[in-house]
């Protein structure tokens, strides 16, 4: 399992990527995995507002509905409407072409609250 020393990521099984104060997000790898084959993907509006640990979407697979978590609160200023045609994106490329959103923060406080790789590691016994 992909574990990225450079993301920071959430217990709820979200990273984030920050630049300056935009902040990308996805599911993780163990995340992925645990859901199964992904077949869709309920991407947030462009100009809502999250809040850290607040739901920002969905995904449906093979075995189940779960949601996705904001790992930092913001406004959504992106998605990635990619995963409209080709939700498997989060299956074959989690940390890359299938991220989910970005937000933009007004500060870094949530992004450097969460686990670094080496943490979530440990929570997720890899």
């Amino acid at each position: 399992m992909q574990i990225p020393a450079e993301l920071h990521y959430s217990s709820d099984h979200e990273w984030a990527r920050a630049v300056d104060l935009v902040i990308r997000i996805g599911i993780t790898d163990y995340a992925q995995d645990a859901l199964g084959d992904v077949v869709f993907v309920d991407l947030p509006k462009i100009g809502s507002s999250v809040v850290a640990g607040g739901q920002v979407g969905e995904v449906e697979s093979t075995k189940s509905v779960s949601e996705i978590y904001a790992p930092v609160s913001g406004t959504v200023t992106a998605i990635n409407e990619a995963l409209n045609a080709a939700p498997e994106l989060l299956n074959t490329a989690p940390y890359e072409d299938g991220w989910i959103c970005e937000l933009t923060v007004s500060s870094l406080d949530d992004f450097n609250a969460l686990l670094s790789a080496d943490a979530y590691a440990q929570l997720t016994n890899n």
